[in-house]
């Protein structure tokens, strides 16, 4: 009895020190500042090195809660990739706990995300000027609307979006984990591939029955969201109708759109790229 007293003290202490390093990352890049001169006077740091590494005992969930939201974290890190809006923190963070109880140093190749494994690591990639980078995933956030990703100062840096504070990225992971239901199959590591400049739209649903899709665009458009078009993919078995819109130009332009369609109870959207 005692010893499983002392083990329920173990986790509460565990849990706390998790929600403590929570509140402690939870950050707009506006409040955020970079160091004094605005640069890296060392020069800027190599990209982080994917390594396999064991799971963290500090902020791996399953679940967490920060302002009444739940958040969950992903088992496996396999076959993830996703588009949104990365930001940045900087200063104001450094020297303080991460999630993973490691010191935040704005300099290194770091990031935070909600809901990846802790650490992971990924290959972030700026849409608007096509820059890539690897950073290594180690704490929790952003806890704001419609971001993905935080990085860290050097990361955003090499990302050219300093001055912007956020930019529309991709960020795909460099999993060591292994695939659903396959004994042993080879790291996935997905190449970074040389592309041009790429339009970047809102994409807000995919129906498999025209007519569901004519009823969407039609609420769309009615609201003033656009240009919105119906994109028909023949690929797909079956055939499905994604509802997009743009192309946009940046991420005040996506947050305004996103809030229309919030407004219209329309809140599954991803970003994709042509």
């Amino acid at each position: 009895m005692a010893n499983r007293k002392l083990g329920e003290r173990f986790k509460l202490v565990v849990s706390l020190i998790f929600l403590l390093s929570l509140y402690a990352c939870v950050s707009t890049s506006t409040r955020d500042s970079a160091p004094a001169g605005g640069s890296v006077s060392t020069g800027l740091p190599d990209d982080a090195i994917p390594r396999q590494e064991p799971r963290s005992r500090y902020g791996n969930g399953p679940y967490y809660q920060v302002f009444g939201e739940t958040y969950k974290v992903l088992d496996s890190s396999y076959d993830y990739q996703e588009r949104g809006v990365a930001s940045w923190y900087g200063k104001k963070f450094h020297g303080r706990k991460t999630s993973n109880q490691e010191d935040y140093d704005m300099y290194a190749m770091t990031a935070a995300h909600k809901s990846l494994p802790l650490p992971t690591y990924v290959r972030v990639r700026n849409l608007s000027n096509n820059k890539s980078i690897v950073v290594r995933v180690n704490d929790r956030g952003p806890f704001v609307d419609n971001r993905l990703i935080d990085l860290s100062y050097s990361a955003a840096l090499k990302l050219d979006m300093i001055q912007s504070g956020t930019s529309l990225v991709e960020v795909t992971a460099i999993s060591y984990d292994q695939a659903p239901r396959v004994s042993s199959p080879p790291v996935q590591v997905k190449a970074r591939e040389e592309r041009s400049q790429e339009n970047i739209f809102v994409q807000v649903g995919a129906f498999g029955e025209a007519e569901n899709a004519r009823r969407r665009i039609a609420l769309v458009r009615s609201s003033g969201l656009g240009p919105a078009f119906v994109h028909q993919d023949n690929n797909s078995s079956p055939r499905l109708y994604r509802i997009r819109i743009g192309p946009i130009s940046d991420v005040l332009e996506y947050d305004s759109i996103v809030a229309k369609l919030q407004r219209l109870g329309i809140t599954e959207t991803h970003l994709v790229t042509e």
